[in-house]
């Protein structure tokens, strides 16, 4: 047990050093021997947890999606808060937020990185997707919505939310505010929901203080 939490600490600890490094000197600029470096490990100890660099960001991305997932998680299953704050807070904390998502998010999206990427987006919307229907159900149950295939519904809506407001394309503030009171209108007619009823809710999605 003891062999097996400090190889879990230090695996941890590679993955510490990386991410400040790749977040200083950009991923691209930082080499295996810089990790050792800064760590003061032998080269056998890095592969004995890691094949490469790029096996390393990979590892980064599931520990940072694994977080999302896990504060996603407890808003949407607090049953104490109100369905549509569960609902706008749960899709805020599914969104990277940080320097190091930030710079995942700028390396996942090169073309070279696309199987990554897509990896990416498959564990989110797998794990995300059934969280998003127990707060569907819960409108349903409350008469606030009426949704004949939640599961269905909550991939087609993730999945063109995704690909519409990707962080890696660039809207004029114009065509960005059409494009999120169109997203909006489709919830409501998506959810059999009142014409506006979301807006309040969902609009601080797309404009963060």
């Amino acid at each position: 047990m003891r062999i097996v939490k400090e190889a879990a600490e230090r695996r941890n600890e590679i993955l510490d050093v990386a991410e400040r490094l790749f977040c200083t000197n950009g991923y691209d600029n930082t080499s295996t021997n810089d990790i050792l470096a800064e760590i003061g490990i032998a080269r056998g100890t890095l592969y004995y947890h890691f094949k490469n660099k790029e096996d390393i960001l990979d590892a980064m991305i599931d520990r940072i999606l694994d977080g999302i997932i896990r504060k996603a998680g407890n808003i949407a299953l607090n049953e104490s808060m109100p369905v549509l704050e569960r609902l706008t807070k749960t899709v805020l904390a599914a969104n990277v937020d940080t320097k190091t998502g930030d710079m995942i998010l700028e390396q996942v999206h090169k073309p070279q990185n696309a199987l990554m990427h897509a990896k990416m987006q498959e564990k989110l919307l797998s794990q995300l997707v059934p969280l998003f229907v127990k707060i569907i159900e819960d409108g349903i149950s409350q008469d606030m919505m009426q949704v004949d295939y939640p599961e269905d519904t909550i991939q087609m809506l993730l999945m063109y939310s995704n690909t519409v407001f990707d962080d890696s394309i660039e809207y004029s503030e114009e065509v960005k505010k059409r494009k999120v009171f169109a997203f909006i209108n489709n919830v409501e007619v998506l959810l059999h929901m009142e014409k506006g009823s979301l807006l309040e809710a969902m609009l601080p999605m797309f404009y963060r203080k």
